[in-house]
C-alpha cells in the first residue's frame, strides 16, 4: 500500500517514477480542464462534491485524470490542504479501481464537512457518487 502522503503523477513530474497503484491517475493542472468539469455531470455527498466528465476522442491525457480544489470557505492554508490530503488519499485508494479510463473526476472540499467526517464515511461517499455519476 502506498503511503498517505505519496505524491500523484502529474505531467510536470519529470522522470520521478509512480507507484503503481497510481499510474491511471493524472493530476489535473489546467484550469480549462477544471472548467470543462465543472460544467459536466456532478453528484454532491455530504463530504465533497464530485465532478466529471468524459473526454472527447481527440482530447489529450489517457487513464483517469483527476483534480483536486478547496475554497478558502474551507477555512486557512492548513486547513485546505488538510481537507485535499484526505480528498487525494480518497482518489488514490478507490479511483484507481473504480475510476473510468477516459473520464476526468475533480474533488472539490466543503466547508467542515471534507475534515470533520470520518474517514469510512468519506470512501462511502465516493463510492456512492461514483455509482450515481456511471449509473
Amino acid at each position: 500500500m502506498t503511503p498517505p502522503d505519496a505524491p500523484l503523477t502529474s505531467p510536470e513530474a519529470g522522470d520521478r517514477a509512480a507507484p503503481a497503484a497510481l499510474s491511471r491517475l493524472t493530476v489535473l493542472t489546467k484550469r480549462s480542464d477544471f472548467l470543462a468539469a465543472a460544467r459536466a455531470r456532478r453528484a454532491a455527498v455530504a463530504g465533497f462534491l464530485l465532478q466529471a466528465r468524459q473526454r472527447e476522442a481527440g482530447e489529450p491525457g489517457e487513464g483517469v485524470r483527476v483534480g483536486f480544489t478547496c475554497s478558502k470557505k474551507i477555512g486557512n492554508a492548513v486547513a485546505r490542504n488538510r481537507a485535499k490530503r484526505r480528498l487525494r488519499a480518497l482518489a488514490r485508494e478507490i479511483l484507481t479501481d473504480r475510476g473510468l479510463s477516459g473520464w476526468d473526476y475533480v474533488l472539490v472540499g466543503k466547508p467542515q464537512a471534507t475534515i470533520a467526517s470520518d474517514y469510512a464515511a468519506l470512501q462511502r461517499d465516493l463510492h456512492s457518487a461514483l455509482s450515481r455519476l456511471h449509473g
